[in-house]
C-alpha cells in the first residue's frame, strides 16, 4: 500500500467515519484514481470503522507539519 498526499486527498470528502466498503464505494463513485481503490482494497476487512485518513495512513501529514511561525523570522 502506497499513499501520497494527492491520493489521500481523494478521500478528503469521504463520509467519515466509514467502513472499508463505504470508502470503496465513495472512491468508485467519486472517480478516484485506481491507486486509491487498490490501496483501499488492501485494507483488512475486519468490519473496522475508520474515523479519518490517519487511521488508514498513520503518517498522514497534519497542518502542524506545515506550520510556519512567522514570528520566528
Amino acid at each position: 500500500m502506497f499513499w501520497t498526499l494527492e491520493l489521500a486527498g481523494c478521500l478528503d470528502d469521504a463520509p467519515w467515519p466509514a467502513t472499508k466498503e463505504e470508502l470503496l464505494d465513495y472512491a468508485n463513485r467519486s472517480g478516484a484514481p485506481d491507486e486509491v481503490i487498490e490501496n483501499l482494497e488492501e485494507l483488512e476487512d475486519d468490519g473496522d470503522i475508520y474515523e479519518s485518513i490517519e487511521d488508514i495512513w498513520p503518517d498522514y501529514p497534519t497542518k502542524e507539519d506545515f506550520f510556519w511561525n512567522e514570528e520566528e523570522y
